[in-house]
């Protein structure tokens, strides 16, 4: 048994990081500190002097842990990815999980595209965004491609006598694929593509100006009258943008708001002098926490996210070490990063502007909080009604996780727990088992997991779903933290065979969890949700129709895409690599070792496909022969 007092003793007088656990052993606050002796005792000395938050926290904790570190900058750094791996309950948090899109420039290839991601890579690519209103990325991106005439196929390298797509025939593409316009040339557009992004649409504008007139000098009036439509685009967009008294600096401005029940932080963005944007995020916190601790917790997690961070932020309440939070932004910019709380002049100004922006915000965030509330209170009642039916015929038991009993009926906590499970493969071929989590109406992506099948041989979806189902809660008996939390409800993406396969394996293993099946129509779209009613017979089964409860048709739909794609997205990658390393194993002299080798060099087997024989000759341990042979397997 931990004992605190002893391990207390035990604490270094060193800078680092240290994470709270209650009985269960779940981390439920991670901090930092300049010497971890002085600060965890803190929390266990007299209580008189703590808020009610810091009180409530201490009296459930039962053990700690610490990490020590070189650096306070070191354990800031680690405090935050703690933060975003164990979201602790007495945190300040983040809670938005949206994946925003980007625009991003591959910077690395020799003729470079513009394409929406919502991933960010450190390959060498520029990031633009994040951006929370999709079609106007789309949009965008279509702007620049059509003004620009930029290369919108995947082709890095293109071979003698390729042939160019309907892009170059219908001149919405320079045509680098037959060599049509040099690499300098190119690069020219992709950097009037970075100033536009960088919000700098002048330049293009004028651009476009003088073309206009010139086509319209000769007559081209077709032509002149396409670059008369860019205009207009171009002017939509900056419509959206209010001039600020900033001259031409770029910088962020955060605030934070509170709603009626809820803190946010509203982040505007303000690029060449204008305010191009305004986002707002939902904090998890309490009324004991201060702005100024908001804030900053705001800045330390939104910012380690972002590609592009720029060189001035503006806040509306100082926060605590702010020179040591410089220090952090810095080392992760690779740029100096001020963040200032203004007193005068413009900056003070501008600071004004976004607080009364903020305050008319208000009203609509509270609306929209509303609604939601409502709808997730209407979802969970749906959820409370299925799972008291499946009890009314003594198949689970109503003692859930996150639930209890009233009366005869069974009431679900706000963040009950769904698990959904599918299993992937093509006629047996690199099968997976895919689980996905979702808490209330909030996927829980950091509660996914994959299953590579082991047992199952050929295509056996029973026999894969009971795999699955013993290997995660059999992970949950042994004590695996990853595998701890039990959820209320399974949901198999199937009918009442997948009902019945994985119902016998969970009361193999003396588990009571009400299991529902996600049956589809002929369409392939979800229809209802299916349960058994006799598990001896495996025959008797009852169906939920969702037609007349669209609330909890759209909530299953949902869940059941998303097991899906996770599954389908497993798999992919599974076969591709399979599949690669096939391609590879036909080549004469290409054995498994040599086969490892070039695919970690290059990375990819297009990336093999691309190189010339001389560069394949460079590798260690590839001959010259076995390098001619590579280039002619692939050409």
């Amino acid at each position: 048994m931990f004992d605190i007092k002893e391990n207390l003793k035990e604490l270094p007088d060193k800078p680092g990081v240290y994470m709270h656990k209650d009985k269960l052993g779940q981390v439920i606050y991670v901090g930092k500190a300049s010497s971890l002796k002085n600060r965890v005792r803190q929390y266990f000395q007299s209580s008189k002097n703590m808020d009610a938050k810091v009180r409530a926290m201490v009296s459930h904790i039962e053990e700690f842990e610490y990490i020590t570190t070189a650096t306070e900058m070191e354990a800031l750094i680690l405090e935050c990815t703690l933060i975003k791996k164990y979201m602790p309950k007495y945190n300040v948090l983040l809670r938005d999980d949206k994946t925003y899109p980007y625009i991003k420039i591959t910077m690395f290839e020799e003729f470079p595209r513009l394409m929406k991601t919502r991933i960010i890579e450190k390959d060498g690519g520029k990031y633009f965004g994040p951006y929370t209103d999709v079609s106007s990325v789309n949009q965008i991106i279509e702007l620049l491609n059509s003004i620009l005439k930029l290369k919108r196929c995947s082709n890095k390298t293109f071979a003698e006598g390729f042939k160019p797509c309907l892009n170059f025939h219908i001149n919405q593409c320079k045509g680098v694929c037959i060599g049509n316009i040099s690499r300098e040339e190119y690069r020219k557009n992709i950097y009037e593509a970075i100033n536009f992004l960088n919000g700098k649409s002048k330049p293009l504008t004028d651009y476009l100006k003088l073309k206009m007139k010139e086509e319209a000098d000769r007559l081209h009036y077709e032509s002149a009258a396409e670059c008369r439509d860019y205009i207009s685009a171009i002017n939509s967009l900056n419509q959206k943008q209010n001039v600020v008294i900033l001259g031409a600096k770029d910088m962020d401005v955060i605030t934070i708001l509170k709603g009626e029940n809820e803190y946010y932080a509203v982040l505007f963005l303000v690029r060449d002098g204008k305010l191009s944007g305004r986002e707002t995020y939902h904090l998890q916190t309490s009324a004991e926490d201060e702005p100024c601790e908001m804030t900053r917790a705001f800045i330390e997690q939104y910012y380690s996210e972002i590609s592009q961070i720029p060189n001035e932020i503006l806040v509306q309440y100082e926060i605590e070490d702010k020179p040591l939070v410089e220090e952090f932004l810095t080392t992760i910019s690779g740029k100096r990063i001020k963040i200032t709380l203004p007193v005068r002049g413009e900056k003070k100004a501008m600071l004004e502007l976004v607080k009364k922006d903020a305050i008319e915000m208000a009203k609509s965030i509270d609306a929209k909080a509303i609604n939601q509330r409502e709808r997730e209170i209407s979802i969970r009642k749906e959820m409370e009604g299925l799972i008291n039916e499946y009890d009314d015929f003594n198949i689970g038991s109503s003692d859930h996780h996150n639930s209890s009993c009233v009366g005869d009926s069974v009431e679900i906590g706000e963040n009950y727990r769904i698990e959904a499970y599918d299993i992937s493969n093509i006629n047996g071929v690199d099968s997976v088992g895919a689980m996905v989590v979702f808490e209330g109406t909030k996927a829980v992506k950091k509660d996914y997991r994959r299953f590579k099948i082991r047992t199952v041989e050929g295509p056996n979806d029973y026999g894969s779903l009971q795999e699955v189902i013993y290997r995660r809660f059999n992970r949950a008996i042994a004590g695996d933290p990853g595998f701890s939390k039990i959820p209320d409800i399974l949901f198999i993406d199937g009918g009442i065979g997948q009902v019945s396969v994985v119902l016998k394996m969970l009361n193999a293993m003396n588990i009571k969890i009400p299991v529902f099946g996600m049956a589809k129509d002929e369409s392939h779209r979800t229809r209802g949700l299916v349960y058994l009613t006799d598990l001896d017979s495996g025959e008797s089964n009852r169906e939920i129709s969702l037609k007349e409860k669209p609330l909890l048709f759209k909530y299953v739909g949902t869940i059941q895409e998303e097991v899906h794609r996770f599954a389908i997205d497993y798999h992919r990658g599974l076969r591709g690599k399979r599949l690669e390393i096939s391609v590879l194993d036909e080549i004469e002299g290409i054995g498994k070792v040599k086969r490892n080798l070039l695919l970690a060099h290059f990375g990819s087997i297009e990336a093999i496909k691309s190189a010339k024989t001389d560069k394949l000759e460079q590798m260690k341990g590839i001959s010259k022969k076995e390098a001619e042979n590579i280039y002619k397997f692939f050409h």
